[in-house]
């Protein structure tokens, strides 16, 4: 790879960020609901009383610099964000801040979301080859066809269905959060197994989602793999079927699945809001959620950003490990 294309890559990636911070930092100002007035308008619906509120509102609309033109501010705001990967302060959560707020709900999000969609994505591409692998066995195609009904339902409905299931009607799983209330936490082995209890069935529910788009999706990429040339050269070289099938057939269908895999990282956070509010999960998708319902700006922002950054880096590995996994790309 020329350094003149990877310095191009990276160019496009900063670019990138910072279209990213333009749009983020406009768009929610595009509506003309102050976020303080707000806050302190759901505070008194619910009957808290809030003395001299106007001038509260005033206070801290001149603390967050929503009171400065439109420009400056957003200056400010890429200033902050280019130079000092600072989000600002949380209106809902002040005096925190957005990147403290993010950073202790993304390894929530990352247990359920992460491990789920590899999960998903590592055995729906392995079925979905084996599909379509004249000499594997039945009972994979039977799998196959059993899980493709769970991909054309939504990440929330599956996982009411599962929550009845198996933690109401049949109660072996916890029926939300991260923990059992009053538990110690550590290391131990009760812990632990706590931990991954509260995970199983939000984990579960967007795996049996996904599974099925992604051998059906491998089993039409392998399907057109299979007549190619270099298979029957392998084949007449007399190397072994199962390498044949991982070396040769795989991976080169893996191709458009990874690049697929990196553009659906964004929809991560947004497939998760709805499965988060279902196990009263705090990840990334619950605080994007408190959010929107607050119109808290700088949140709503760091969150934007969060997913933009992953998908725009993700994007950059995936095009840059793509001629480590197929030799006859070459980018100069």
């Amino acid at each position: 790879m020329s350094i003149k294309y990877l310095s191009k890559r990276i160019l496009v990636f900063i670019v990138t960020i910072i279209l990213a911070v333009t749009i983020n930092f406009f768009i929610p100002r595009l509506t003309p609901q102050n976020p303080v007035a707000a806050l302190v308008g759901k505070m008194v619906s619910k009957g808290i009383t809030v003395v001299d509120s106007d001038a509260i509102v005033q206070k801290y609309t001149e603390q967050f610099g929503m009171n400065d033109p439109l420009p400056v501010q957003y200056f400010k705001y890429l200033k902050n964000v280019i130079l000092h990967g600072d989000l600002g302060y949380s209106i809902s959560y002040f005096p925190g801040k957005v990147t403290d707020v993010i950073i202790r709900a993304i390894p929530y999000t990352v247990i359920i979301m992460i491990i789920a969609n590899v999960i998903a994505f590592v055995v729906g591409n392995l079925l979905g080859a084996l599909c379509v692998w004249k000499k594997s066995p039945k009972l994979v195609k039977g799998v196959v066809y059993f899980m493709m009904p769970f991909s054309t339902i939504p990440y929330y409905i599956l996982a009411l269905i599962l929550l009845y299931l198996f933690a109401i009607l049949l109660p072996i799983f916890p029926i939300g959060g991260v923990s059992t209330a009053g538990s110690a936490g550590g290391f131990s082995f009760k812990a632990i197994w706590d931990t991954v209890s509260h995970a199983v069935l939000p984990i579960l529910s967007v795996v049996l989602s996904l599974i099925g788009f992604w051998a059906l999706s491998m089993r039409g990429i392998m399907a057109t793999v299979l007549g190619e040339d270099y298979l029957m050269y392998a084949q007449a070289r007399g190397l072994k079927p199962g390498r044949i099938f991982f070396s040769y057939a795989v991976r080169n269908s893996l191709l458009p699945q990874i690049t697929a895999f990196g553009i659906d990282i964004g929809k991560i956070i947004s497939g998760s809001i709805l499965v988060e509010i279902v196990f009263n999960y705090p990840g990334v998708g619950m605080v994007l959620y408190n959010a929107l319902r607050t119109a808290d700006y700088f949140v709503i922002q760091g969150v934007v950003m969060f997913i933009v950054v992953s998908v725009a880096l993700t994007m950059l590995i995936v095009d840059l490990i793509l001629p480590k996994l197929d030799p006859t790309i070459k980018y100069e």
